[in-house]
């Protein structure tokens, strides 16, 4: 089911306050939402609605709330069906589950969906969740259920029901859960367990029982405030809805018998109080408005604003919920974290009660890709199925979380078809399964961090619910230099795969006595790029430090709950900084100094299990394989049409042996008028190593793909050997290729990868050469572990092994060097070499000219699809350009220098340290070296002076 912000499309004209508004309701609204999108399938099935009004409360606390009832025709008195509550997100309404509500009405469950109070057109106030108010409204709605013959009951009273909602929903589901033992079951989706702890959050210390993956310390008498994230929150729920509120205060009345404008209301009589609190407060009840009005004013946690976030936290009733309890919590989520879900699990599994805990790839910060949310809403349903009806398999009390990768959060990073990894269980909810943890030592000076006056300027790591347009704006965190201490790992010589919340332990010394600081931890790249995993940050209120950097006070930090890798090569960066935009700073201007603890290092929890393709994406192989096998039949039935065709076109080139490779009048047009290649003409001959050069859009990838039939030339023949070389062709065979990407099985080992692809060839393991390609790829040891684990060179490595199977006759690499440092390149220049020296051939295309000059023997130039030069380097290399011409004697100088301005054609001599160079023109060499003899100028050295690179860019330029 969804459980993250997807996209929206907002009326109100951009740039109007009431369109910023409307932007954040929707915002918040998607944020909570449990399941969006098309229903699935199954809902097609006949399903009927009812909307009522319920009331609820009584007295002053009287609401209406607005419902609807989504029944399936399967349910009826005879055979009752069990029931399901839908609770939305803040900022949203029974609408916004709407969608949901009719999936599961599909699958055969009476839905209840409904708008809570302060929302929709629900009377009331919002109570955040507040146990007398929302809470009892749930058992309202239960009752109501229990009076339906329709809906399967457990006894007199007592409906068969679950509950499932997302953020201000999934809070919802734990609350009642907890207060309202009829509750059979419960699905919530990225909530909170603390409302203290997610708005003032204090990541000082380590939780005791550490035992578990995202165990974060739970805020004590003070935190940060999450300031931007609670601005949002109060901005939607201050909205006034109607305009009945402020018209009953003002005494505003309805139309005059004379149809004038009705009558004025009596100012005298108006409560200015009143009036101030229903235009800051909203549809908030006072108790909340007051909370959050002490909060933004002073951003400290008093014990009233406490005691308001503490009554609508799940953390104070976990040990009352024995309902069965599907946990999802996402990845991407500055506002909720994996550390709220953690602890929700803990809680709620001490009791004995059945906790599943889900990670996905999303959150309130970034949306879910459509594969994974029809994933969740299967998991969901799925939960259902087994504790309500008692069918369907048994989903146990696992844990999965999605498979870590090396990108940062935001556009492109969730991706449809994400892997999974599975574990038989949550790790720390048994006392004999703690979490592995893996030491990285960390290094670095104990270094001056300032406060800035005012907090200004602040870091930036994320926008909160908007991390989708962080990434799209480039990603890019900002440290303010001065503001921040710096730690770094050595590289890493194994990747690292972060599952949860690492530990570590500063010393930090404050004048005041207390500093507020903020800890992160980034990937930084080989080329030095930055990468803030989820653009999470870990905020720390200490207090009690000494004022004595020579005698700093330790503080354990517990560091943001993430799920990424760290790749070889990499490096892992603890960073503390003194401020970050999204939380309320401190006034006063300080000087702190931050270092590290002796002999520390940083705690990484690892989390091992199964990796699994989604089932989202797992549920289709049947459809593949039905188009798998109408694909396969047409591919028959082409081949039998071709045969005949192929019989009588088949010629073959008497030189085919000695020219391994040759292009006749090759053009590739497409459909839309493009032409990628343009009656190219060229052939290689057996030992030589061919450098094939161009510009982007060249044509040189097109120029392969035709080669290593992938696509069709529209006009001219490509032969092989000899042979045409079509889709299919037999000789094709005889050729290796590396083109466009590894397309290596990252779960696999690289061995496991080469002999997969050998296998798929169908010929005899004996003929792969295995061991001989390893060898020239220089592996090592890395060939029998695991590809995820590897960095883009050694990918590049592997995948040039495979190409290398079998010892092919011709050799087509696509840029092999690129991942590659100089001394692997230098290696590879001696592979390329040494294998066309056995009297194969090799083609190489690369952008690396320097490169090409080295390693290859021929090069042909491309340019817009065409071909514009080809030749030896040399010859390339010496059409035309400078030559150096050094002199055994000095004293020579002026005299050649007088015989080489004299001859025809030839330009300005130049002075240089190397010797003399000038741009010869149409003389030949021989005829200048004669000229300067002639004379009785002793002459050293005559050589090209351009580079390969020089005359690329000479003969692209022209064409």
């Amino acid at each position: 089911m969804r459980t993250a912000a997807g996209p929206a499309t907002v009326g109100p004209r951009p740039g109007g306050r009431a369109g910023l508004v409307v932007l954040l309701a929707v915002l918040l609204s998607l944020a909570g939402t449990v399941a969006g999108g098309t229903p699935s399938a199954r809902a097609a099935a006949d399903v009927s609605t009812e909307d009522a009004r319920v009331p609820s409360g009584s007295g002053a606390d009287a609401v209406e709330l607005d419902t609807s009832l989504y029944l399936p025709a399967s349910a009826s008195a005879d055979d009752p069906a069990p029931a399901v509550l839908l609770a939305h997100g803040f900022g949203g309404s029974k609408a916004s589950v709407a969608a949901d509500a009719r999936d599961l009405a599909g699958r055969g469950y009476v839905v209840l969906a409904w708008s809570a109070r302060g929302f929709g057109a629900s009377t009331g106030q919002i109570g955040l969740d507040d146990p007398r108010y929302e809470v009892a409204d749930v058992s309202t709605l239960l009752d109501l259920l229990a009076e339906r013959d329709d809906v399967l009951l457990d006894g007199p009273g007592d409906p068969r029901v679950g509950i499932a909602g997302g953020s201000y929903g999934g809070a919802l589901a734990l609350l009642a859960a907890g207060y309202d033992q009829r509750v059979d079951a419960i699905a919530p989706q990225i909530t909170w367990n603390s409302l203290t702890t997610a708005l003032f959050p204090d990541q000082a210390g380590v939780v005791d029982d550490a035992s578990s993956p995202a165990a974060t310390p739970r805020t004590g008498a003070a935190g940060v405030f999450k300031r931007l994230w609670s601005g949002l929150f109060f901005g939607v729920g201050s909205v006034p809805t109607g305009d009945g509120l402020l018209g009953g205060l003002l005494g505003g009345g309805g139309a005059s018998g004379d149809g004038g404008g009705g009558t004025a209301p009596d100012l005298s009589t108006v409560d200015p109080a009143a009036v101030t609190q229903a235009l800051t407060c909203g549809r908030f009840r006072a108790d909340v408005c007051a909370a959050y009005q002490s909060a933004a004013s002073t951003g400290r946690l008093t014990p009233e604003v406490a005691a308001v976030l503490d009554r609508s936290s799940p953390a104070t009733v976990l040990d009352r919920i024995t309902a069965p309890t599907l946990l999802v919590q996402g990845t991407q989520d500055s506002l909720f974290g994996l550390g709220e879900a953690d602890a929700n699990a803990r809680g709620i599994a001490a009791n004995g009660t059945e906790v599943k805990v889900v990670w996905y790839a999303g959150g309130h910060d970034s949306s879910a890709s459509d594969a994974v949310t029809a994933d969740l809403r299967e998991q969901v349903a799925g939960w259902f199925d087994h504790h309500l009806r008692g069918t369907g398999p048994d989903p146990g009390a696992g844990f999965s979380y999605p498979a870590p990768t090396g990108l940062g959060s935001g556009v492109g990073t969730v991706q449809g078809g994400q892997q999974t990894v599975d574990a038989a269980a949550y790790p720390g909810l048994a006392a004999d399964d703690p979490v592995r943890r893996t030491e990285v030592a960390l290094q670095g000076r104990t270094q001056p961090v300032v406060t800035p006056p005012g907090g200004s300027p602040a870091a930036l790591s994320t926008l909160p619910g908007l991390g989708g347009v962080t990434a799209a704006l480039g990603g890019t965190t900002l440290e303010i230099p001065g503001q921040y201490a710096a730690f770094d790992s050595a590289e890493l010589t194994d990747a690292v795969d972060v599952v949860g919340a690492p530990t570590v332990t500063l010393q930090v010394a404050a004048p005041a006595g207390t500093a507020t600081l903020f800890a992160k931890l980034y990937d930084v790249g080989p080329d030095g790029s930055l990468t803030l995993p989820s653009g999470l940050v870990a905020p720390l209120a200490l207090t009690g430090l000494s004022a004595d950097p020579s005698a700093p006070t330790e503080v354990a930090v517990t560091l943001p709950a993430i799920v990424h890798r760290f790749e070889v090569g990499h490096t892992m960066r603890l960073l503390v900084s003194s401020t970050d935009q999204a939380y309320a700073l401190p006034a006063d201007a300080a000087v702190d100094s931050v270092g590290l603890a002796a002999g520390t290092s940083l705690a990484v929890p690892e989390v091992p299990g199964q990796t699994q393709a989604t089932a989202g994406s797992a549920r289709w192989w049947v459809l593949l394989a039905v188009l798998a096998a109408l694909a396969l039949l047409g591919w028959l039935a082409a081949r039998l049409l071709a045969r005949r065709r192929g019989r009588r076109l088949a010629v073959t080139s008497p030189d085919g042996e000695d020219v391994p490779l040759r292009f006749t009048g090759v053009t590739k047009a497409y459909k839309d008028g493009f032409v990628a290649v343009r009656d190219l003409s060229f052939e290689v001959r057996r030992g030589q190593v061919l450098g094939l050069l161009g510009p982007n859009g060249a044509g040189k990838t097109t120029s392969l793909r035709m080669l290593m039939g992938l696509i069709r030339p529209t006009e001219g023949r490509i032969e092989v050997f000899g042979h045409a070389a079509r889709p299919g062709a037999p000789v094709l065979s005889r050729l290796g290729s590396f083109v466009e990407g590894t397309g290596l099985l990252p779960h696999l080992s690289g061995r496991d990868n080469l002999d997969l692809y050998w296998a798929a060839t169908g010929r005899p393991r004996a003929d792969a050469h295995m061991e001989e390609a390893i060898e020239v790829a220089g592996l090592g040891t890395a060939i029998d572990k695991r590809v995820r684990s590897y960095s883009q060179g050694m990918r590049q490595r592997v995948a040039i092994a495979q190409a290398m199977l079998g010892l092919p006759d011709l050799l087509v690499l696509d840029e092999p060097t690129n991942g590659l440092d100089p001394p692997q390149i230098h290696a590879m220049r001696d592979v390329l070499r040494s294998y066309a020296d056995t009297g194969r051939t090799v083609i190489v295309s690369s952008h690396l000219l320097a490169e090409i000059e080295q390693t290859c023997s021929h090069v042909v130039v491309m340019a817009k699809g065409r071909k514009i030069a080809q030749g030896t380097v040399e010859e390339i290399v010496g059409t035309g350009g400078a030559v150096l011409i050094g002199l055994a004697d000095e004293r020579d100088a002026d005299r050649a220098v007088e015989v080489l301005a004299g001859l025809p054609g030839a330009g300005p001599v130049e002075r240089t340290d190397e010797g003399l160079v000038v741009d010869l023109g149409p003389v030949g060499r021989a005829q200048a070296l004669t000229a300067l003899v002639t004379v009785g100028v002793a002459v050293d050295q005559l050589t090209p002076r351009r580079r390969l690179e020089d005359a690329f860019l000479s003969l692209v330029g022209e064409s």
